[in-house]
């Protein structure tokens, strides 16, 4: 089913009463990395596969995918403009909803959800521009739609700053994917689904939420609720409103001290989640990590600190504090503070310093396998980290070169 992003509807109605701030005009523009040319190392190929048809391979230039244990593909298809990190992150996004979680209700095995979205032939889109309307392909194609101006990557100027004239979509618009193609929903015009038993969870909590002012709040929202009912999108919109406070997309609105998703939904952050939506909350932890399980390859554009830990007067921590694993890119020297979250960091080519909370004497040092193996001693505060490609380690007293 092709989802239709009425959350651009809720983005107009926000920035009317709310007013949002314009980002710099350097920040308007993503800038093609690769145009058309493959790239085998992230696993990026030029060719849109035959089994797509004419009118995909006529509207995109780069192809990647995500292979279900039965040996399907679940297609990503990119427009030209669309940069080598949005492809991956996007498809990192989606390798991290369908990653097992151990022991939980819903989530200890996902290949049924994997197989049936392979076998429904889902694809992600990723489109040119915005959702206005003017790039043709948006009505040509029948894939779930996820547009240029409306994904942030880490380290990018419109994560760093959380800007929301191009807020992050890429959690509600791929989590829709994996809903309609995999898990399934119950009712009209829908797709068989291979999990109706956490359908019949989210539906519930949808339902609580709707009728307890929880979500799709206030009299602003009543159109857009009907228009939901009729297309049988009332579950998907909810969901995706649960996941984007979860990981903390709206933590760094300044359109609500209280609410996330534009004002629509009465959690902010994940805490809010746990004490205002308990049934939303256990829908998280049946089914997804509490973490970000990809590896965030942060953008070569980042000059400066990427914070893994939370920090109040950094904005993009909302939502970098859920990262585990990174990746940096470029040559410019950068520094990455740790959270609790055993990291793994890699380097890239200028010089890197990890900065860790505690006085040296707190952690011990050690070697395996090319990488340096640094552990604090004092519980739950920085974690076991593997460090590679690095060349400095900063403690509360004193540096120590690696």
């Amino acid at each position: 089913m092709k989802k239709v992003n009425l959350m651009r509807w809720l983005f107009v109605f926000a920035v009317g009463i709310a007013g949002l701030s314009s980002c710099d005009k350097n920040d308007n523009k993503i800038t093609p990395q690769t145009g058309g040319e493959a790239n085998p190392e992230l696993q990026i190929e030029n060719v849109i596969p035959e089994e797509l048809g004419s009118v995909y391979k006529k509207y995109f230039n780069r192809y990647t995918k995500v292979v279900s244990p039965n040996g399907g593909a679940i297609h990503i298809v990119a427009q030209d403009k669309i940069t080598e990190g949005q492809i991956v992150r996007s498809r990192g996004v989606l390798e991290h909803y369908l990653k097992n979680l151990p022991n939980s209700v819903y989530g200890a095995d996902k290949a049924a959800i994997a197989n049936k979205m392979a076998e429904n032939g889902a694809v992600l889109c990723l489109l040119n521009g915005q959702d206005d309307g003017s790039n043709p392909a948006g009505e040509k194609v029948n894939g779930q739609p996820l547009y240029q101006n409306e994904m942030q990557v880490e380290g990018h100027s419109w994560y760093m700053n959380q800007v929301y004239e191009h807020r992050d979509a890429t959690f509600e618009e791929i989590l829709h994917l994996v809903h309609d193609y995999g898990i399934g929903v119950d009712g009209q015009n829908t797709s068989p689904g291979a999990a109706p038993e956490y359908q019949k969870k989210i539906r519930a909590a949808q339902q609580n939420a709707l009728s307890s002012q929880l979500w799709a709040i206030g009299p602003n929202f009543a159109s857009i609720v009907k228009e939901w009912t009729q297309e049988n999108s009332l579950t998907q919109e909810y969901l995706a409103s649960v996941v984007d406070s979860y990981y903390g997309l709206w933590g760094a609105w300044k359109g609500s001290s209280t609410h996330g998703m534009w004002g629509g939904y009465i959690a902010k952050d994940r805490d809010e989640v746990i004490s205002e939506d308990p049934q939303g909350y256990t829908l998280m932890t049946d089914f997804l990590h509490p973490y970000l399980t990809y590896n965030a390859r942060i953008d070569a554009s980042l000059d400066g600190n990427f914070s893994l830990k939370f920090d109040a007067a950094l904005p993009y921590t909302h939502h970098s504090r859920y990262l585990k694993d990174i990746t940096l890119l470029g040559k410019n020297n950068n520094t990455v503070t740790v959270n609790e979250l055993d990291n793994d960091i890699t380097g890239n080519e200028g010089m890197n310093i990890v900065i860790f909370s505690g006085p040296y004497a707190d952690y011990t040092i050690t070697n395996e396998n090319g990488a340096a193996i640094v552990s604090d001693k004092t519980k739950s505060r920085d974690g076991v980290n593997t460090l590679r490609a690095v060349e400095k380690l900063q403690f509360s007293d004193q540096a120590v070169d690696l």
